[in-house]
């Protein structure tokens, strides 16, 4: 997944609100959105290739999103899938802190990645690449204040074009009022704009690639986004989650929606 866009209590009627677009090769086998049948009370997609997923919630509002840390050059195979950071949190019943310190303990298993984790209540980010720039010190997880957040494949509200035009979209959103979210957070997603050359990162990519990934909505032949997803959690407890799926070039494909009111007594 290359952005994640996350307001947490920011909204009157929702503790937290996620709008995501997961870019990969599109011949990477991939499950579309359910409740898994090995952990009914996970709900997201599942990378069929390492088994993992890329962003995921329970039954009781607990969140976990992962994108990777570009940095060029490929690194080599690691010994533990990215997608197991939100797999392993969400199946595990871990608490989100004791989670996080692992993942701190065992980040030289895992390529570079960003990680947030949590639920409606809080959220926590950690990468194994760097700190953010709220982290206390380099390499530690941070906890967030409520607030509206960009991620994309660098660290948490790094000033990319992407990351800062939808950091944008979603305060101004947040600000009119709007009730319509779920039409309105994918509208943001759905961006194919790329960014002028002169506003580019230099990752190490060649600049056509960082041409292409420059845009919220990446659509090519081979690479792109997979799929798009929104997910609101009421201050009712009530779950909104609804994913888009898209092939080569941006060819729209179908779209799951669920709805459930969380399993805890206090919401």
């Amino acid at each position: 997944m290359c952005l994640i866009l996350t307001a947490l209590d920011a909204h009157p009627d929702y503790a937290l609100i996620v709008a995501a677009n997961r870019d990969e090769f599109y011949d990477r086998p991939t499950a579309v959105a359910a409740f898994w049948s090995d952990a009914p009370w996970v709900l997201g997609g599942r990378d069929l290739e390492a088994g993992g997923t890329w962003l995921g919630i329970d039954r009781n509002g607990r969140f976990a999103a992962v994108t990777n840390y570009r940095q060029g050059q490929r690194e080599p195979a690691a010994h533990r899938s990215r997608g197991r950071l939100v797999s392993d949190y969400l199946t595990t019943g871990i608490s989100a802190r004791a989670h996080i310190d692992r993942v701190e303990r065992e980040a030289e298993l895992y390529n570079g990645f960003n990680l947030i984790a949590g639920s409606y209540r809080e959220l926590f980010y950690y990468s194994n690449r760097a700190s953010s720039a709220g982290a206390p010190r380099e390499g530690r997880a941070c906890a967030l204040v409520p607030g509206v957040y960009g991620l994309s494949n660098h660290l948490l509200d790094t000033a990319w074009p992407k990351v800062t035009s939808s950091k944008s979209g979603l305060t101004a959103l947040l600000a009119s009022g709007a009730r319509e979210l779920v039409p309105n957070l994918f509208a943001l997603l759905s961006d194919r704009r790329q960014a002028a050359d002169t506003s580019l990162p230099q990752t190490g990519v060649s600049p056509e690639w960082e041409r292409l990934l420059s845009a919220a909505f990446i659509a090519s032949r081979d690479y792109g986004t997979r799929s798009s997803t929104v997910v609101l959690v009421g201050r009712d407890g009530r779950v909104v989650f609804v994913e888009r799926t898209f092939g080569p070039n941006g060819m729209a494909g179908e779209e799951v929606r669920q709805e459930f009111v969380l399993d805890r007594g206090d919401v």
